[in-house]
């Protein structure tokens, strides 16, 4: 079993890997999010993609539920495909 990762500072950025683990997500997971729009807020600097830890905090924060009736059935889940900027539902939505 894995060593337990140590607490990341609440100020620093992170890279895609590292918040993809912070968030429980693969890497390819949160980098479709970023591409479809669904995901976290990010930070070009340069050619790199960093995550600030108060973005992600409030984006799984954004996918808290107290019941399941009448919810949408991708909320924050695993992206469906490109946000349509006309209707903001996903090309996977019906």
């Amino acid at each position: 079993m894995a060593a337990p990762l140590p607490p990341i500072p609440k100020d620093r950025l992170l890279r895609t890997p590292e918040a993809a683990r912070y968030l429980g997500l693969s890497d390819r997971t949160l980098e479709k999010h970023r591409c479809y729009g669904t995901g976290p807020v990010y930070i070009k600097l340069g050619g790199r993609v960093v995550y600030d830890m108060a973005d992600l905090q409030a984006w799984a924060r954004s996918g808290s539920r107290t019941h399941t009736r009448g919810e949408r059935l991708h909320s924050i889940g695993a992206p469906t495909g490109p946000v349509n900027p006309l209707n903001r539902t996903t090309s996977g939505d019906t």
